[in-house]
């Protein structure tokens, strides 16, 4: 072990001075921050971009004090003028006139319910979903008028609300203090975050895992396995692979958290650790390495028997593509995420890690006994790759002048 200690050593400090590496290191976290804000800046600058509406309101119900503090926490940029003149005169210089709107609040108007808005061309077509906001102070005035108390108004304007909730579940005296789907909202974010965050681990390391096929057939092809080989077994330098690039890609983990936690924490003043830090945070993790440690095998092994990257035979190229396996059963577990397709994928050892940190972070109650079938399967799958992968590379690693065929590769795995 403490000569696959020097190989993993040896591929971090290789790979770490590798500039392709340290570029896509720091690029990729700050790619997804670009297309992240970039929407927002799109949309901020087609905002500036807006002229101000001219809105003209005929007020006669005097009611537009009330309107103006429900639209000031819209900030809305509308440029107000309460107007007398005939609505005659004014409908004809407003079809004169540029993004503006006419409003009539009359009393006509609100006793039938139905408010005339008139606008002109150019105006644009948020403006009208922009005016729904003052259909409550508008409803609350139409209460007024029948000569409702304030009681009874603040009764039929709260409306009633349907919220799912669970049998099981007994109310103490800590739930009381929030409203129901606030503590909902809390119990969900403690299991997304984590998942999330478990997810991201999983994705970064199996992707830099990828990287030990091509360093297997680079090493092989330049013919420095031999070298290697002559001073520790086949095993070890297959494990130190494996070893050096999980180090790599928490190395990756660690940066793009660099990045992402002060951006979440500050920028959008989210409560991160509150809901990161919890028991189930180490389940979620050892199932991201686990995952890691099931494909490494796969790649290390594989990438043993490939002479030239450029000449990988369909077999070989396929399995680059197995780590996004899940994404087929992403629909049905989103539909059903405690259904028989959901199971199924928990089961199957190549689409287990993936679909288990899913479901896991959707599920509100978790299902021990097929969380611990999953996991049993899941460890000893890793462990019949490893003794596959261990016979394929022990050949496979000094064979030189062609890629192996699958024929070959089950006679390795026989002997």
């Amino acid at each position: 072990m403490r000569n696959s200690f020097k190989v993993a050593k040896w591929e971090m400090k290789r790979n770490m001075k590798n500039k392709s590496f340290i570029i896509s290191l720091f690029l990729t976290p700050i790619l997804f921050i670009v297309f992240a804000t970039i929407p927002t800046l799109l949309e901020k600058f087609n905002n500036d971009e807006q002229d101000s509406v001219n809105v003209y309101i005929k007020d006669e119900l005097n009611s537009w004090t009330e309107m103006e503090k429900v639209l000031a926490s819209l900030e809305v940029d509308w440029n107000v003028q309460i107007t007398t003149e005939q609505e005659a005169k004014l409908l004809e210089e407003l079809t004169e006139q540029e993004n503006a709107a006419y409003i009539p609040l009359t009393e006509a108007a609100l006793e039938e319910g139905r408010i005339q808005v008139y606008l002109s061309e150019d105006v644009d077509d948020t403006f009208i979903y922009q005016l729904s906001v003052l259909e409550g102070p508008l409803r609350q005035l139409q209460f007024q008028k029948l000569g409702l108390s304030a009681e009874e108004i603040e009764v039929l304007t709260k409306g009633v609300v349907f919220e799912e909730a669970s049998v099981s579940e007994e109310t103490d005296e800590a739930g009381m203090d929030h409203p129901v789907g606030e503590v909902g909202m809390e119990n969900q974010l403690e299991r997304i975050v984590p998942g999330a965050t478990a997810g991201i681990v999983l994705f970064s390391i199996v992707i830099t895992g990828m990287m030990i096929f091509q360093s297997a057939s680079q090493e092989k092809k330049e013919k420095v396995a031999e070298i290697v080989l002559s001073s520790l077994t086949p095993e070890e330098l297959m494990n130190g692979k494996i070893i050096g690039y999980f180090g790599l890609g928490m190395v990756q983990v660690f940066v793009w958290m660099l990045f992402a936690i002060p951006i979440i924490t500050w920028f959008f003043e989210f409560p991160l650790f509150s809901y990161l830090f919890v028991p189930e945070l180490l389940l979620l993790l050892f199932i991201s390495f686990a995952g890691y440690l099931l494909f490494a095998a796969i790649f290390v092994g594989v990438g043993a028997t490939v002479e030239d990257m450029t000449a990988t035979s369909n077999f070989q190229g396929m399995v680059m593509m197995l780590p996004f396996l899940p994404a087929i059963l992403i629909g049905p577990v989103l539909s059903n995420p405690s259904g028989l397709i959901a199971q199924i994928g928990s089961y199957f050892p190549l689409t287990s890690p993936a679909i288990l940190l899913f479901r896991l972070s959707v599920l509100e109650e978790w299902p021990w006994l097929e969380i611990i079938i999953s996991l049993v399967i899941l460890v000893l799958s890793i462990w019949l790759f490893m003794k596959l992968a261990g016979k394929i590379f022990k050949t496979g690693i000094l064979m030189y002048g062609k890629n192996a065929t699958p024929q070959e590769i089950w006679k390795w795995i026989r002997q």
